[in-house]
């Protein structure tokens, strides 16, 4: 089925436990540090179930278009359709949006045998949970890094490891799994009915504890989520700050205190390298940050097109200066828009007639991303000069009749009103300016891990032998010169 957006918020209403500092949310529906950001998931739900594209049929049932499994180039084409339908909604703010962890679900599916290891691995959960999923229409986010104090373990001279905040498993029974601790970063956590838990992170031998794959409802007995300061909270109105009001989709820690959780929602267990392969030997780390790749080329136009209505404001877009820096900026856009394409033009294979997106495409997609985002929005910052600072507190301004006299007059231009500039910069600041912008900076660049990690999937999918056979190929078409005979100087003075 798809979900409406009614039937969406009232799912929120489950008893989940979310914390703001000491303060308990009992509805974030309703809490002014939420409401907002749950009505826009609420709309998102309507524009995927009414939106051509956004879903198909299979045996006489419809599906969200990102649990979609392909099996052509079309398939792949659709998927990346509707990645991108979804993230225009939110103009790619909503990066844990509900098409990502279920695409990491959905590419597991594609290979599931990896799964089928005695004792360790549960093929079968993980299929009947993906049919869970995609029947229901359920929004799933994943917490699968430990926290930072969790990095560094040590042990004692008798090799016994120290205690650790990271979540581990501390029971086991007839009825399931029992486990305890934290794990980040739970980022839509706020909104979402599961939350996939696991380890994206490589875990060390004498974890085994930690190796633990499982999912949960938010509203799990035991679990709470512990929320980073809220950015629609502080937001003064949806005119001010038209972005953070309405798209702030939260970060939360997760904490577990003796949760306990069924056998039918383990997926791994004690097998530390398991553990993370499942992620990165099927599609699922590939088809989530495919995901991530197209919901970025939708963030960049929004950019794109803020640094050029800021030009065509401050009258500089007949500059060279401007125009070279604009043209840089397309020339950034178009490079990601054809990483995305080839990912699917030259795609995988995988699994029982299955295909992925290309995955060194997709991966070198990633670390542009990672590499671009600061100096993409250093450059349309540099164009926004000190006009942002030229702008009236808030839009409070404008209720006063003769405040917005003088504030329609002398803040106007020939081709723009007052309001429509001020609007403008405000829009511009939330994006790039503001705690909002910087919460995304800091999110663009750390999402997908640190960029080494990111550089490392390229280092092990580069055709290194493939490369070092053109260097051999091309050695092989010249030879070394050869010595010249040796001549006895004796010999050469008595001829002479």
């Amino acid at each position: 089925m798809l979900r409406t957006g009614s039937q969406y918020l009232q799912s929120l209403r489950d008893g989940r436990k979310i914390y703001i500092g000491d303060e308990l949310v009992s509805d974030v529906t309703t809490h002014p540090a939420f409401c907002n950001a749950a009505h826009s998931y609420a709309r998102l739900f309507d524009h995927k179930r009414e939106t051509a594209g956004m879903s198909f049929e299979e045996d006489g049932e419809r599906y969200s278009f990102y649990f979609k499994r392909p099996r052509s180039t079309e398939d792949l084409v659709f998927r990346k359709n509707g990645h991108r339908l979804l993230a225009d909604f939110s103009y790619g703010l909503l990066g844990r949006s509900p098409d990502h962890v279920a695409s990491f679900v959905t590419g597991m599916t594609l290979k599931p045998e990896i799964f089928d290891v005695p004792t360790h691995g549960f093929k079968a959960n993980l299929l009947a949970y993906y049919e869970h999923l995609r029947k229901n229409d359920l929004y799933v986010t994943y917490a699968v890094h430990p926290p930072a104090g969790a990095k560094n373990w040590s042990s004692d001279a008798r090799g016994h490891l120290f205690d650790s905040p990271s979540l581990q498993v501390t029971a086991m029974d007839d009825a399931g799994v029992t486990i305890h601790g934290m794990k980040m970063l739970a980022t839509g956590g706020a909104f979402v009915d599961e939350i996939w838990i696991g380890n994206l992170t490589p875990l060390a031998p004498g974890r085994e504890k930690e190796a633990i794959t499982c999912a949960i409802p938010a509203a799990t007995p035991g679990v709470s989520l512990w929320s980073r300061k809220s950015m629609e909270a502080a937001a003064e109105s949806e005119f001010d700050n038209p972005l953070s009001y309405r798209f702030d989709e939260s970060d939360v820690m997760l904490f577990c205190d003796q949760v306990k959780v069924p056998w039918s929602r383990v997926f791994t267990l004690g097998n530390v390298e398991l553990s993370r392969a499942i992620y990165v030997e099927t599609a699922g780390h590939c088809f989530g940050n495919h995901q991530s790749n197209v919901r970025f080329l939708s963030k960049l136009q929004l950019i794109l097109g803020l640094a050029n209505r800021v030009a065509k404001s401050g009258g500089v877009r007949g500059i060279a200066a401007v125009q070279d820096t604009l043209g840089r900026l397309a020339a950034l856009e178009a490079t990601l828009g054809g990483l995305i394409e080839g990912q699917l033009m030259a795609h995988e294979t995988i699994g029982d007639g299955y295909v992925l997106p290309n995955r060194r495409f997709m991966y070198a997609a990633l670390n542009w991303c990672q590499e671009n985002y600061v100096p993409i929005c250093t450059a349309v910052r540099e164009l926004m000069g000190g006009s942002v600072f030229q702008m009236p507190a808030n839009a409070s301004v404008m209720r006063d009749p003769a405040l917005n006299t003088i504030f329609s007059e002398f803040w106007s231009t020939d081709t723009e009103s007052a309001s429509d500039r001020m609007k403008l910069y405000k829009l511009a600041w939330d994006m790039l300016g503001s705690e909002f912008a910087s919460r995304h900076l800091q999110y663009e660049n750390f999402y997908a891990g640190p960029s080494f990690v990111v550089r490392a999937y390229s280092m092990r999918l580069a055709p290194w032998t493939h490369f070092d056979d053109v260097v051999t190929k091309l050695m092989a078409t010249y030879e070394a010169p050869k010595l010249r005979e040796a001549i006895d100087p004796l010999a050469r003075a008595e001829a002479a």
